[in-house]
């Protein structure tokens, strides 16, 4: 079997063409959508501040082949993000991600002198 690299991936864009209803009902539900609900997932959590209705983020979870790279896993979480926010009647722009491989990610441990 071969080794899966588990990928964090944040897609930021930007709101466009928004209908007045697509509107409404992100104001009406941005409650559920800001800094509490900032979790990675694979279907991915969608988070944004209602006023100015602006910009977006989505967090996902990724697990695919470390041969395909960040940057595969960035436009696999870019395509699933276009998927959801179509199925809403969202529209949007510019989406873009960055990626954070979890399985190469160092991490800094404070040494017993600095703690």
């Amino acid at each position: 079997m071969s080794e899966r690299h588990t990928y964090r991936v944040i897609v930021r864009g930007t709101w466009d063409g928004l209908t007045e209803e697509a509107r409404a009902r992100l104001v009406a539900e941005a409650s559920g959508h800001g800094l509490d609900s900032m979790r990675f997932t694979e279907e991915g959590t969608l988070s944004y501040e209602p006023r100015p209705l602006k910009h977006f983020s989505m967090r996902f979870v990724v697990v695919s082949d470390p041969a395909d790279g960040e940057e595969m896993a960035g436009a696999l979480a870019e395509d699933r993000a276009e998927t959801t926010l179509r199925e809403r009647g969202y529209g949007f722009t510019g989406l873009r991600s960055t990626v954070t491989d979890l399985d190469t990610m160092k991490i800094n441990r404070k040494s017993a002198s600095r703690r």
